[in-house]
């Protein structure tokens, strides 16, 4: 039963995807051969039909009772899809983004966030999230960095651009700042700070919060809590995963980020306020009895 609930799932979402995707390719490609103002206009109804998709991966989810998730929202009176937010969250499982999507859905605009370059591969979904200004990240290694300076830049230029792009009209920008999905091992390979997270990297965050930082509304700091352990994109689909918590605290940037003069100073004066806010949500899983895990 489980596996045929999965197979439909994923058709229902696959054909949802293709409908939404043929308009966004062609808006997509008349954006690119279009003048500057006529480009920006044209991001609008492309974030809208995402918005659309996203609805309807909604009222699938619900149709085929693929899990239960339960929001919880602290003072989140002022949100708004016609404002900019910066969205912090932990990361468990590529199911974490449709989780996220399912919650912030019309409380926020659209979410983009910083993507393996890889990734521009994948049928439909590659293609889509290029045309839309997701930037692709190359997340090189150290070993890689050393043997060749210059591919340190890439990342950051790719990052910059994108943040340039994303002051044109409101948009929340996701962010995994632990740079990869946690597991027992990763978190053992970096002796990591706290008992359920990886240890925050702030480099891309720095350069999103050094650019937006007069835009910013509102961060958000997500915690996702898959109650039956976390579930794969795969057990998601075929209704493996019964319960999801999604705590959602709205907080305002530091003010202390507005006085700095480039990414690294805002990098240094965020450290502080991200060790805060993962030494809570630390705590917060561990008086779940560590279920994130």
């Amino acid at each position: 039963m489980n596996s045929l609930r999965g197979i439909a799932a994923l058709l229902l979402i696959s054909a949802n995807t293709v409908i939404w995707c043929v308009p966004l390719y062609l808006l997509g490609l008349l954006r690119l051969v279009s003048p500057g103002r006529m480009r920006q206009g044209l991001a609008r109804p492309m974030d809208g039909l995402v918005q659309v998709w996203v609805g309807c991966n909604r009222a699938l989810f619900a149709g085929l009772r693929l899990t239960r998730i339960r929001p919880q929202w602290e003072d989140d009176e002022s949100l708004s899809p016609r404002r900019w937010y910066l969205v912090l969250s932990n990361h468990q499982s590529w199911a974490d983004i449709m989780i996220l999507q399912n919650t912030l859905w019309r409380r926020i605009p659209m979410l983009k966030f910083f993507t393996k370059r890889e990734l521009i591969w994948v049928p439909l979904a590659g293609l889509a999230m290029w045309l839309l200004g997701f930037p692709y990240v190359r997340r090189l290694g150290r070993e890689q960095i050393e043997a060749d300076p210059s591919l340190a830049d890439l990342d950051r230029v790719a990052t910059l651009d994108a943040c340039e792009r994303f002051r044109n009209h409101p948009c929340s920008v996701l962010s995994f700042i632990e740079g990869s999905r946690f597991s027992l091992a990763k978190h053992a390979a970096q002796a990591a700070r706290f008992e359920h997270l990886l240890n925050p990297k702030l480099g891309g965050v720095s350069y999103v919060v050094d650019a937006l930082k007069d835009r910013v509304h509102k961060v958000l700091d997500v915690t996702i809590v898959y109650r039956g352990g976390v579930p794969s994109f795969w057990d998601l689909l075929q209704g493996r995963c019964r319960d999801v918590e999604v705590l959602v605290r709205c907080r305002d940037l530091p003010g202390a980020v507005a006085g700095a003069r480039d990414a690294a100073e805002v990098r240094e004066r965020l450290r502080p306020w991200i060790e805060s806010l993962w030494q809570d949500k630390d705590a917060r899983l561990a008086g779940l009895g560590g279920l994130a895990n």
